[in-house]
């Protein structure tokens, strides 16, 4: 023990055996496989301590790493309490994110190993991406040129140079947002455009870290100087470390071993960023001699959310799975986990609602309530039910629903056609949504792909209100729509929190509402579009478990048997939840009431009300037989494609699909029957009537 430090016990009264094993390792190579809630960032700081009170470092030679500025900060805070509370003097420790610790070795080193040359931080790449695009002849709107500069990241993180790109890529089986020729040609150019500049290097936030290896990779003297400098390393989040992060790590170490790394593999979610725990799950094969330390009690959430957390993680498949910890909770008992099923996300959103009221009057805070969601899009509902209920909240990790650009965007284009002719009203919304990005299918770019949910989730809004009222214009829609804008809550400290799945991640609450648990939704459908069984879904089942031990206290775990009221009610409860939830749930709220909005079409097999768009257009309940002439729809849709294609538009312009059912099932024999159907209406009867009914004719 150095004169004037605290002894070593000093810093070990409050671990648990597995944190002290940790805290006491010899100075080399130790992994702490830390899960939810195990106290992970307590143990690193008191390693770190312990260390420097046992005369095994000095302070200032220790670097510690995580990932977020956040992450940095409290790993300071804690090393600075450490040396108020315990006279450990680690506040000259360097606890920084990896890129903040590379830029400020590049701006030493950087004279030295370039010279002359100058170098600027490249704070945002967009305009320099698009630069790279126009250069390829590609025409990228703002979306794609965020998913290009994504790409881009990805590559440079995963160490893949343009000319790697397409095998790499199709090896990761990666969903690309446009032809990976072409993305290649992109990333090709805008290295090109960073170099040289006038005089100036313009760097980004990888070529920092590219830089700072290749500096010590290449240079003894630059290498030399900064091991002395640096003789401890600890890695926190050490799942999400990427090639390129790992690749400096080793640049630092050398072919010393004085390094702690933290992780749990089971909560690896940012694959799609280049992450990957392979570097945690192989420590041990690279340091043979490693300690390694499981911390598996929890100390944040209750025994009953423990236990689910576990259940839902036990199905895990993959090389991942056989590292999976196995949580104990610490805490007293408390509730157990409620599983509610919704007849529809309208329902959904007002039961929970209901039950965030309900814990604020019992005395849980607000801003100590989450509702997380798979998709920024879903936040809509909840928005509306929450202002409706007059519970602030604050939208955390992106905007709210009408704060979205692409929303903004909708809503003016949408008032510069109010005047527009039109028979359908949800086909006219989606003609104008089009050029904003709704087309028939989700597009690949990450970007693109939140823009395309958030106009979907718009159009899905409208068809609800025209089902609700059949004879609803376009003027009196904006309206509402602004009024519904007008009357959310703005963003506020105290309120109850909405975010992602994935803005959730390192954050906790005393109550928290997994909601939209539906199977295509959790796991989402392009995770499914990889296989069942594929690294994608186990992905998505991870997702799940970061969300399940966000909770302290109180959990619920929802998902809607439709999207609309009244829609068929088919959607599944997430596979994830096989044999965690009960078969069939008692708990679910009431459906919301809605404005009384006059008498609904009947259905013409049954005679029941007809409150789905669906079955509005089929003037049937969707649940009722169908008599469809499948061949007569055959010859419908061949008709339309060759008719949109003549007209240079999507085929859904000329009829929906729903519409082209109806006509199929109904067999109009004249233009008053072709004109009943819901979406032909007057200049559509122009246009294709004769068309149509010819065709109905030809089967009869």
């Amino acid at each position: 023990m150095m004169d004037g430090m605290p002894s070593v016990d000093s810093l070990l009264g409050d671990l648990d055996d597995e944190q002290r094993e940790a805290v006491l390792a010899p100075r080399g190579p130790v992994c702490v496989l830390a899960g939810a809630g195990t106290g992970k960032t307590r143990t690193i700081t008191r390693r770190i301590a312990h260390l420097v009170v046992g005369g095994h470092v000095a302070p200032g030679q220790v670097l510690a790493v995580t990932f977020t500025a956040r992450a940095a900060g409290e790993m300071r805070s804690r090393l600075r309490a450490l040396g108020e509370q315990a006279g450990v003097p680690t506040a000259a420790v360097q606890a920084v994110t990896f890129h903040a610790a590379a830029r400020r070795q590049l701006q030493y080193f950087w004279p030295r190993v370039v010279g002359d040359t100058g170098w600027q931080l490249l704070d945002s790449k967009f305009s320099v991406v698009a630069q790279a695009a126009n250069k390829a002849a590609v025409k990228a709107g703002t979306d794609d040129v965020r998913d290009l500069a994504g790409e881009i990241e990805w590559a440079k993180a995963s160490l893949i140079t343009p000319e790697q790109y397409a095998d790499a890529v199709a090896r990761a089986r990666r969903d690309i947002p446009m032809d990976a020729g072409t993305v290649a040609k992109v990333y090709n150019n805008y290295e090109r455009l960073k170099t040289h500049r006038d005089g100036t290097a313009l760097l980004d936030f990888d070529d920092l870290l590219l830089h700072t290896a290749a500096a010590i990779e290449n240079d003894p003297a630059v290498a030399q100087e900064f091991r002395d400098r640096y003789r401890c390393f600890v890695v926190d989040e050490y799942q999400d470390v990427t090639p390129l992060q790992q690749r400096v790590l080793n640049a630092w170490l050398g072919q010393r071993d004085d390094l702690t790394v933290v992780g749990d593999a089971n909560q690896t979610i940012y694959s799609f960023t280049g992450a990957t725990p392979k570097f945690l799950l192989d420590f041990s094969r690279r340091f043979p001699e490693a300690t390694v330390v499981r911390l598996e009690r929890d100390y944040r959430s209750t025994p009953e959310v423990v236990s689910l957390a576990n259940r839902v993680i036990a199905a895990a498949r993959g090389r991942m799975a056989g590292s999976k910890l196995h949580l104990i909770g610490q805490r007293p008992p408390g509730p157990k986990p409620s599983f509610a099923d919704y007849p529809d996300e309208v329902a959904e959103a007002a039961g929970v609602a209901k039950k965030v009221k309900e814990l604020i009057e019992s005395g849980t805070p607000a801003s100590e309530i989450a509702v997380l969601y798979r998709i920024n899009a879903q936040s809509e509902a909840y928005e509306e039910a929450l202002t409706e209920a007059g519970i602030a909240f604050q939208v955390r990790g992106g905007e709210g629903f009408f704060s979205r650009q692409e929303i903004r965007q909708a809503l003016i284009a949408l008032q510069r056609n109010v005047d527009h002719p039109h028979d359908s009203l949800p086909d006219l919304v989606r003609i104008l949504l089009e050029p904003l990005g709704l087309t028939e299918e989700p597009p690949a770019g990450t970007k693109a792909r939140e823009r395309w949910e958030a106009l979907a989730a718009l159009a899905a809004l409208v068809d609800d209100e025209v089902a609700q009222r059949p004879s609803l214009d376009l003027p009196t829609l904006l309206g509402e729509l602004r009024q519904r804008a007008d009357s959310r809550h703005p963003p506020v400290v105290q309120g109850v929190t909405l975010a992602s799945l994935h803005a959730a991640k390192g954050l906790e609450w005393d109550a928290v509402f997994l909601v939209g648990l539906a199977d295509g939704t959790m796991p989402i459908s392009h995770a499914l579009a990889h296989g069942p069984d594929s690294e994608a879904v186990e992905e998505e089942r991870r997702l799940l478990y970061v969300g399940v031990t966000r909770a302290r206290v109180h959990l619920t775990l929802s998902w809607a048997l439709a999207r609309a009221p009244g829609g068929r009610q088919s959607r599944r409860p997430s596979r994830f939840l096989n044999g965690v939830a009960p078969q069939s749930s008692s708990d679910a709220g009431p459906a919301r009431p809605k404005r009384a909005r006059g008498a609904a079409p009947r259905c013409r097999v049954c005679n029941g009300a007809l409150n789905s768009p669906t079955a509005i257009m089929l003037r049937r309940c969707e649940s009722c037989p169908s008599d469809i002439d499948t061949e007569l729809l055959a010859e419908l849709k061949d008709w339309r494609l060759r008719v949109s294609q003549e007209m240079k538009v999507p085929a859904f312009v000329v009829f929906t699909d729903n519409t082209l059912i109806a006509i199929a099932e109904t067999l109009p024999v004249d233009a008053a029957a072709l004109v009943a159907i819901p979406g032909i209406g007057a200049r559509k009867l122009e246009q294709y009537g004769p068309d149509v009914l010819a065709l109905v004719k030809a089967r009869s």
